[in-house]
């Protein structure tokens, strides 16, 4: 018999390491069923639902504002993608199912039954196949600008063809803001930070580039119609990396959505409007029960 293991421990965010994550106090250290270790952000009232939110290519970014602001009513769980922390583990993950089948694994050796599902950019397309695959395991789910589809006549920026240097301008809705947080305070003059950014930022592209590069399409749209649980499609209205027109590609393959497009947002819309974001997906978990 396959076991998993949870080790809970708080401490404080200098003893973590950095590339782990920037928020919380609270890490759970879990071991799959499959022996993959990564940490678990713990955030919120231990006897709220749950939630279960997957980040995006940037990984945990700026203390995670939107997540703060649901942990005030939901316990909010916040795992570490292996190949964005200090783990290893992302050889084992070569392919849409297998990245949807770790999201679950995490799931499970949590110990949480039918959480909530929360996810933005990359983490939102691992939620919904989560979901598609297995509806009735989970309750509501929210989606930040997820990837997933692909639009030929509007196609998606293609993020392996840049520099660093480019993301603030693609992803935010104040560059300049944007790098600040994108860069996480690093300072370029410095070679060996630099270094350290690039290799960091290198290893979470490649990770993601199994399920995104080149195009991000895993034929998720075949499977969204199993999707029947409460969803809630967020977007910045000037998302550019993937932009609105594909909230309306998604609503129309999941027609009971509720979709929110939010001003002064683009892609990176939960750090620069956390409190409507968490706002938008609140409203269908509390709807799911």
């Amino acid at each position: 018999m396959t076991s998993t293991s949870v080790t809970t421990s708080t401490t404080s965010t200098a003893d973590v390491p950095p590339s782990t994550t920037t928020f919380g106090s609270d890490v759970a250290l879990i071991t799959t069923a499959r022996g993959i270790e990564c940490d678990v952000v713990v955030l919120g009232p231990q006897d709220a639902p749950a939630i279960v939110a997957f980040h995006g290519l940037a990984g945990h970014l700026a203390g995670e504002p939107t997540l703060v602001a649901l942990a005030a009513r939901f316990r909010v769980y916040a795992p570490v993608w292996p190949g964005f922390g200090s783990a290893s583990g992302e050889e084992l993950l070569e392919d849409m199912l297998d990245f949807a089948l770790h999201g679950a694994d995490v799931v499970s050796a949590l110990g949480l039954r039918r959480p909530h599902l929360y996810g933005h950019s990359f983490g939102g397309m691992i939620a919904a196949e989560m979901a598609s695959l297995a509806p009735d395991a989970y309750g509501g789910v929210g989606l930040v600008a997820p990837a997933g589809l692909w639009l030929d006549e509007h196609p998606i920026a293609d993020i392996y063809s840049m520099l660093p240097f480019d993301f603030p301008e693609l992803l935010c809705h104040d560059p300049a803001a944007g790098a600040a947080m994108l860069t996480g305070g690093v300072d370029f003059e410095d070679p060996e930070a630099m270094t350290a950014f690039l290799i960091a930022n290198s290893r979470r592209l490649g990770t993601a580039g199994k399920v995104l590069f080149p195009i991000p399409n895993r034929r998720l749209s075949k499977r969204l119609y199993r999707l029947r649980n409460p969803v809630a499609l967020v977007w910045g209205a000037a998302d550019r990396l993937i932009p609105p027109i594909y909230a309306s590609a998604w609503h129309q393959l999941i027609p009971h959505a509720e979709t929110t497009i939010i001003e002064a947002g683009a892609h990176l819309v939960p750090y620069e409007q956390p409190a409507a974001v968490a706002g938008a997906v609140a409203s269908i978990y509390d709807a799911a029960g």
